[in-house]
């Protein structure tokens, strides 16, 4: 009978072993492939081409595997040795500066040549193949103003083509120097390039070779300082170019540089001596690292002890002291307080919880030494509950009892909260902040009147 042969079925069943996860996994991936194949089998399409996907991933090469590694540097090199000439030479940019001067177009407004876009597509067609990316419409489009006649500045165009050239030629350069080919470049590989670099730069003519690595350890830190800020230990070439770094960098071309410019700029010899300076006054015992006590006598002296606990218990250290490359992160954090990447840095000592924001607690842990450094100096300890407000009242946090880092950078007043945390000094300008502001308003009276 039916239900006897059931019966029977599902007691065997049951006598069989039980199959594991896996092999029921595989059998219902056998049980899929078979009736996809037999449903696709029934609709075969004229094009076969899916049964040709083209290759999209290629492996890299391991360590070990030299001849393969040796073969793919090779053809990077030949790749951007030819990318190199399809760039336009000297040469090329003055025939196109006379092309463009020969077609410009009248009235001339004041000194200023122009050329109109029937005399643009003239010079494109004269200019040569590898002009013939900088004559597009949108480009026109793009560089055209107010110009009652339709033109654009000659001059503007000229040197967005020069832009555009420098940048490739750049990035063709920076692109030598990334070992792993992946458009990123690591410290080591950032170092090198700028160790080769230094010999083309008029302006650092004057640096001895004994400080060579000390100088190229500066230039680096700020690359990575900005453009890394999750300590990966690599930077995208693409950011490099973007920022404007690489701009100040190139600026040590110049021989005629200004001594405001140098004294401004990061990169040059004086900056790059007076940050090392610094470091080699703040170590006493001249060990080549600073200890807590050392680095307190940073800038005016005045960062308080708790700050300082805090920038030795977050950053890397030695035997309880700090290297120069760990002693560049800081300076970098403490001169460029309205930066977000120096703010993230400062963030992290502040955050001493660690819960991705400061609260009242946090406020008044830094606060406290403040307090008594203004006791030690003789003046009255201003009151937490006032300055806790008055932070709140500038930051204006979207959460009415927490600061996050992204309300500090948002509120454009970080540099101003940061110092009042961590700096007597700071705190005491921020206080004073307005007969500050009266004394030099009336030394410019002075001075006008003279």
């Amino acid at each position: 009978m039916e239900w006897e042969r059931r019966l029977r079925a599902r007691l065997a069943a049951r006598r069989a072993p039980k199959k594991s996860e896996q092999e029921l996994k595989d059998e219902e991936m056998e049980l899929f492939t078979k009736y996809y194949m037999e449903w696709k089998g029934g609709k075969k399409s004229d094009n076969m081409s899916y049964a040709n996907i083209p290759r999209f991933y290629y492996r890299l090469p391991a360590e070990d595997e030299v001849l393969l590694q040796k073969l793919r540097e090779e053809s990077r090199a030949v790749f951007l040795q030819r990318k190199s000439r399809e760039l336009l030479d000297n040469e090329e940019l003055q025939n196109l500066w006379f092309l463009l001067d020969k077609h410009q177009t009248s009235p001339m407004i004041g000194e200023e040549a122009m050329i109109n876009y029937e005399n643009f597509l003239k010079v494109g067609e004269k200019a040569g193949p590898k002009c013939k990316q900088f004559f597009t419409a949108k480009i026109f489009a793009k560089l055209l103003h107010n110009d009652p006649y339709g033109r654009i500045s000659i001059m503007q165009f000229f040197n967005y083509v020069m832009r555009k050239v420098w940048l490739h030629q750049t990035r063709i350069g920076l692109s030598l120097y990334d070992v792993a080919g992946q458009g990123y470049l690591r410290e080591s590989d950032l170092e090198n390039y700028i160790l080769e670099l230094i010999p083309t730069l008029p302006q650092l003519d004057g640096l001895e070779k004994s400080f060579y690595s000390f100088y190229v350890c500066t230039a680096v830190r700020k690359f990575f300082f900005f453009l890394d800020p999750l300590r990966t230990g690599k930077i995208k070439i693409q950011d490099i170019l973007a920022c404007s770094f690489l701009d100040d960098l190139l600026e040590l071309r110049d021989e005629e540089l200004s001594k405001e410019s140098q004294e401004t700029n990061w990169f040059s010899a004086p900056s790059a001596l007076r940050v090392y300076g610094q470091y080699l006054n703040l170590d006493k015992d001249h060990n080549g690292m600073l200890s807590k006590e050392e680095l307190s006598r940073y800038g005016t002296g005045t960062l308080t002890n708790i700050f300082l606990d805090r920038v030795f218990q977050e950053c890397l250290t030695y035997d309880g002291e700090m290297d120069y490359k760990t002693y560049l992160d800081f300076v970098l954090a403490l001169e460029n307080r309205k930066e977000p990447a120096a703010l993230q840095y400062i963030f992290k000592l502040l955050d001493i919880e660690n819960k991705g924001h400061l609260n009242v607690f946090s406020l008044n842990y830094f606060f406290r030494a403040i307090q008594e450094q203004m006791k030690i100096h003789g003046q009255e300890p201003v009151s937490f509950q006032d300055v806790k407000d008055e932070i709140f009242d500038m930051v204006k946090p979207k959460d009415p009892y927490k600061i996050s880092l992204q309300d500090l950078i948002n509120s454009s007043q970080g540099d101003t909260v940061t110092s009042i945390l961590i700096d007597l000094n700071g705190f005491w300008t921020y206080e004073n902040r307005e007969v500050l502001v009266a004394s030099d308003s009336d030394s410019t009276a002075d001075g006008d009147e003279t």
